[in-house]
């Protein structure tokens, strides 16, 4: 399930990115998807491709290193700290939900913080310095 309202379209220096057409309220639910869940072994392949980018951790606390990756357009959601959704894994029926935090404008674009908490102010890992 994807709003009907939702769209791609390109960002200025992010590439592409979610929008909406119209105005959303806070607390709704605008993507259930579906994800292809993935092993540790498998992981490690991935991640010596450009789809690390696009993946998702999967229930680490009972299968470290395991992954997903997310259907719909779920992995075209761009990162902010101080993002206007979050994401929440449904473990049991293998979905990922993206539900807005605050009220959103028509021709908004539509943000996730790749830490998980919608607030998390601690670097995602293309902003570490080493």
């Amino acid at each position: 399930m994807v709003l009907h309202s939702l769209y791609i379209d390109t960002t200025t220096n992010k590439g592409r990115g979610v929008f909406t057409l119209e105005a959303i309220e806070a607390d709704t639910i605008i993507e259930a998807s579906p994800v292809i869940i993935m092993s540790a072994e498998e992981r490690v392949l991935l991640d010596k491709t450009l789809l690390h980018d696009y993946i998702f951790e999967w229930n680490p606390e009972e299968n470290p290193n395991q992954c997903c990756m997310a259907q719909g357009y779920i992995s075209v959601y761009n990162h902010s700290y101080a993002s206007n959704c979050e994401y929440f894994m449904q473990y049991e029926d293998k979905t990922i939900i993206i539900k807005t935090v605050r009220d959103i404008a028509a021709g908004e674009e539509l943000t996730i913080n790749y830490n998980g908490d919608w607030n998390d102010e601690k670097p995602v890992w293309f902003d570490v310095k080493e």
